[in-house]
């Protein structure tokens, strides 16, 4: 199964893995699923870190080169077809970063992992 992390799942699943919901925490240790971090959600850490509304254990680009290995995460892109995804998405949601995240989980047909019940209103699955 595909497992897009949304921001504050992957900041939990490095820095304080005990705030993951249990079908989180089971979706990220099976090795049967592939787990996937946009392109989107390195840029919208980067954004709060840089804006000092965000602090992480370790400084950024040695967090993130640390958790995209240490978690196996596969980056994803954002393509033509995602941005084109996120333009027919009914108004739910303003923040840009969580609507490119409805976008690439229709995209890549995959399961969202975030405690946000928010994006039910899409209609994508999700799991925390």
């Amino acid at each position: 199964m595909n497992l897009l992390l949304d921001a504050h799942t992957l900041i939990w699943a490095v820095d304080d893995p005990s705030k993951l919901g249990r079908l989180a925490t089971d979706g990220l240790e099976d090795t049967g699923n592939d787990l996937l971090l946009s392109a989107g959600t390195i840029w919208e850490i980067a954004i709060k870190v840089g804006l000092k509304k965000l602090s992480l254990s370790h400084p950024f680009r040695q967090w993130m080169s640390q958790a995209v290995a240490d978690i196996g995460l596969r980056v994803l892109p954002i393509t033509v077809d995602v941005a084109d995804a996120q333009i027919a998405l009914p108004n739910h949601h303003r923040d840009p970063f969580d609507r490119l995240l409805v976008a690439q989980v229709q995209t890549e047909r995959a399961v969202l992992v975030s405690a946000d019940s928010i994006f039910d209103r899409y209609g994508v699955e999700r799991i925390w």
